[in-house]
């Protein structure tokens, strides 16, 4: 394997490795802030509700979670999660590119096609 092959894995290994830990790290910080505003009477589960409308749509998730609401902050380091991966394969797209290694960038850009996809596509 050739130094920039190495290079490049060690700082997508790093990527990953950050991206998980400040994911999880928000969500950390909207449990801790869940528990400390909703203590209240304790919620009847034997009845599910499912989450409102606000929670489905990204930029609310993001207003709400700078506004210091306690589940948009969870929702936005869940979303903080899936975006890891998806950078993953950018950060490949880019390092692949610059190291003119064509056929892994083609071949991450079908895979960033295929996420994207998946990941905004409605049924």
């Amino acid at each position: 394997m050739a130094t920039s092959d190495r290079d490049l894995e060690i700082a997508m290994g790093h990527m990953l490795r950050i991206g998980v830990t400040v994911a999880a790290l928000v969500v950390l910080a909207g449990g801790v802030l869940y528990l400390w505003q909703n203590q209240g009477p304790v919620p009847d589960y034997r009845h599910f509700h499912g989450a409102s409308a606000e929670y489905t749509n990204v930029a609310a998730i993001f207003r709400g979670a700078m506004h210091g609401n306690s589940r948009s902050l969870i929702e936005f380091g869940l979303l903080l999660l899936i975006a890891t991966p998806i950078g993953r394969v950018v950060f490949g797209v880019v390092g692949f590119a610059k190291m003119k290694d064509w056929l892994y960038a083609i071949v991450s850009i079908i895979v960033l096609t295929v996420l994207l996809f998946s990941f905004f596509w409605n049924r």
